[in-house]
């Protein structure tokens, strides 16, 4: 006759290392999951913390009259600034002028690599159209 099976509670269930020591941090995983959602449900909401911090109200009865205390207008009236004022426009003869030192201003900087270079000369071809035209764009 066969010997009987070992008794179920005796029974293990043989699992690898990795797993005992997965078991141990789902456990605590799920610990930490479940006492932070406790203390979040728990916790009273944003409206009742805010009317649990507001000072006790006074009933008016209860206080004494005071005299008015001396006001200070000082911080309430500043003086006005006073309006930008805009100045005339230039004429062409001055924008031509204001042009020719802007090209002469470029034609001093030293460009350090090509693009550079060839975003200052676009500039003063620019620069050197509007000088030779007729009319001149308002600045």
């Amino acid at each position: 006759m066969d010997p009987p099976p070992p008794p179920l509670h005796t029974q293990t269930t043989e699992l690898p290392t990795s797993w005992r020591g997965a078991k141990f941090i789902w456990r605590a995983v799920l610990i930490f999951n479940l006492g932070l959602g406790a203390y979040l449900f728990t916790r009273p909401a944003k409206k009742e913390r805010k009317a649990n911090t507001a000072p006790p109200v006074i009933p008016a009865e209860t206080t004494t009259p005071t005299p008015p205390a001396p006001q200070n207008f000082e911080p309430i009236f500043t003086p006005i600034p006073e309006p930008v004022k805009v100045p005339e426009p230039l004429s062409v003869d001055q924008q031509r002028s204001v042009f020719e030192w802007m090209l002469e201003e470029k034609r001093k900087v030293k460009p350090q690599n090509r693009e550079e270079k060839k975003r200052i000369n676009e500039e003063k071809a620019l620069l050197k159209q509007f000088i030779r035209a007729d009319s001149i764009p308002k600045i």
